[in-house]
């Protein structure tokens, strides 16, 4: 009956930083460039973002999930304990950064609230987890920034015409979405791509398939753009920056949902309770979190970094979207603030540092630095404090 209790609780505390995420992270960062360029409200970005969100959460959250459950740290399991003191400790640093405007990185937050309760219960460091973990944040601000900087100025460039740049770049688009991986599309259990799927059933090399897919779903996407584009062209941005935003929602639910249930997946081993249960619960959460607490943090991301345009803002959008999957399909917890964040700021430089708060991202930096070291810091010494009580 105590460990049913102290499962119980662990489950409220996993919701709480759901809802942490949905109002800071997932629910703010997706749709806050379209914001930025006034192609949608605050309010219904919250609400859209949240529906996708779950929908994400349900259909690519087990990569994240597990890792955060299991691989970053070795040779213990999470108690329910553990998990508590984590989950709360990451949800309050979250918690508080959407109540004082600031995105924490919440990747950040939850890995070191996890590693701090691991360490506390003896278990070892996974160093190699860790390289690869950090291997992605350190490179998100150079290849997101440095993408949407590039694209920022291909799209300001006088000699590319505009109706056929952004056609372009909804191809490039496509090919991204032709090899993400879903679970409809995969065998019981496990996820597949389009790319995999016409491989399979037409019992094609897997090759062949990725080039004849990948370039089909690019030209439809480019040539729908393209016409859609050519009769209104500001309507046609505005269309394809709510379809960016939607794609990048989607895939923050699939990334996040693990920070939110992850360290619980551990606990719910004896009581064979599926994967897809426990991630809708979690969708479920962020959902909540979205439509409850996001409009601030959107606020602060489309207007306190950069004053953001309809092209800028489709330059933020993009490598948001390619580094997000990238980081579900290895199963990496990335934090979306950081991803948005650098987006948003290298697309800003495109047009003058003067388009960029410096000040406003020289504290979100620090901030998100802090959030790692105080998140480990915080639940070790708690966990170590109760344990010792216990």
């Amino acid at each position: 009956m105590a460990s049913l209790v102290t499962l119980v609780v662990a489950g409220g505390a996993s919701l709480f930083m759901a809802w942490a995420i949905g109002a800071g992270s997932s629910g703010s960062t997706p749709f806050a460039p379209a914001v930025g360029a006034n192609a949608i409200s605050v309010m219904r970005a919250g609400f859209i973002v949240g529906i996708l969100g779950l929908a994400g959460a349900a259909l690519q959250g087990a990569n994240v999930s597990e890792a955060v459950g299991s691989e970053l740290i070795l040779n213990v399991s999470l108690s329910p304990t553990a998990a508590v003191v984590g989950l709360t400790t990451a949800a309050i640093l979250v918690a508080l950064g959407v109540f004082a405007g600031y995105p924490i990185a919440t990747a950040f937050t939850v890995t070191g609230a996890v590693v701090g309760v691991g360490l506390a219960l003896g278990g070892d460091p996974a160093w190699a987890k860790y390289r690869q973990i950090t291997a992605l944040w350190v490179a998100v601000p150079f290849v997101g920034g440095g993408i949407a900087y590039g694209t920022a100025r291909f799209l300001r460039s006088e000699g590319v015409p505009e109706r056929l740049a952004i056609p372009a770049l909804a191809g490039v688009v496509g090919v991204i979405l032709a090899n993400v991986e879903f679970v409809f599309l995969g065998p019981s259990g496990e996820q597949a791509s389009a790319v995999a799927a016409v491989a399979t059933a037409a019992d094609l090399p897997l090759f062949t398939a990725r080039i004849g897919v990948s370039l089909a779903v690019a030209l439809v996407a480019a040539v729908a753009l393209w016409w859609d584009i050519r009769a209104n062209g500001e309507r046609g941005q505005r269309h394809f920056l709510l379809v960016l935003g939607g794609l990048v929602a989607f895939s923050a639910g699939g990334s996040q949902v693990g920070l939110a249930i992850g360290p619980l997946l551990p606990l719910l081993d004896p009581y064979d309770l599926p994967l897809i249960a426990v991630l809708v619960g979690g969708g479920i959460g962020l959902l909540i979190g979205s439509w409850t607490g996001a409009p601030r943090m959107i606020k602060a991301l489309s207007q306190d970094y950069s004053s953001l345009g309809p092209r800028r803002s489709i330059a933020a959008l993009i490598p948001s979207f390619a580094i997000a999957q990238t980081a579900v399909f290895f199963g990496i917890p990335v934090s979306f603030n950081e991803i948005i964040v650098s987006a948003i700021v290298g697309s800003g430089y495109a047009a003058g540092q003067s388009a960029v708060s410096r000040e406003k991202m020289v504290k979100t930096v620090l901030a998100w630095v802090a959030s790692l070291a105080i998140a480990l810091g915080v639940s070790y010494a708690v966990f170590a404090a109760v344990d010792a009580v216990l």
